[in-house]
């Protein structure tokens, strides 16, 4: 069978678990986000006393850390054959840890890069960021002025990878899935 791969990325707080879940309650299969459980992992295992933005940068090993999330991303991916379904989803892609990576001017090998070449996604759909629904939370560092200049890196990264994006438009959780669901069928 051959399986159509859907990316639903964007920066913090563009509503991208929303989407994913109201897809899951739709019965699609979706891969969740592999950051927050690392994220809170970190936070309990680390000896940084306080993290003040995004715990790549707060971590004691940034590139081991981004190493884990790669090799999670990737995992997800493999695991995506044995998935029983057409069509599958994924919260962030293998690409949006290099966009992370640069926007945190952090270097990486050639191999994250051909990690993303050698693992290529159908669609990419990228939310925006959305001033009236961005809220901060104890897993989300970044201001919504950060999350601007993340959302630049994604795009930048996703469309040097050789992928269209496509935006999403603001509305509501039901809006945003309709417009997934047409493009893709």
């Amino acid at each position: 069978m051959t399986k159509k791969r859907i990316v639903i990325t964007g920066a913090p707080g563009t509503g991208k678990t929303s989407v994913i879940v109201k897809l899951e309650n739709t019965n699609f299969f979706c891969f969740h986000e592999i950051i927050r459980s690392m994220t809170q992992e970190a936070k309990e295992n680390d000896d940084s006393t306080t993290i003040i933005s995004n715990p790549i940068v707060s971590v004691s090993d940034p590139y081991k850390f981004n190493t884990l999330i790669l090799n999670g991303r990737l995992q997800q991916f493999k695991d995506a054959q044995s998935i029983d379904k057409d069509i599958v989803f994924y919260d962030r892609g293998i690409p949006d840890v290099l966009a992370y990576m640069d926007y945190f001017d952090q270097p990486y090998e050639e191999h994250f890069v051909n990690v993303c070449k050698d693992h290529v996604y159908d669609h990419i759909f990228l939310l925006p960021p959305w001033k009236e629904i961005y809220v901060s939370d104890d897993q989300r560092y970044e201001s919504f002025e950060q999350a601007e200049e993340i959302h630049h890196h994604l795009h930048d990264t996703y469309t040097k990878l050789g992928y269209h994006c496509i935006e999403v438009p603001f509305g509501t959780v039901q809006e945003r899935n309709d417009f997934i669901l047409n493009i893709i069928k």
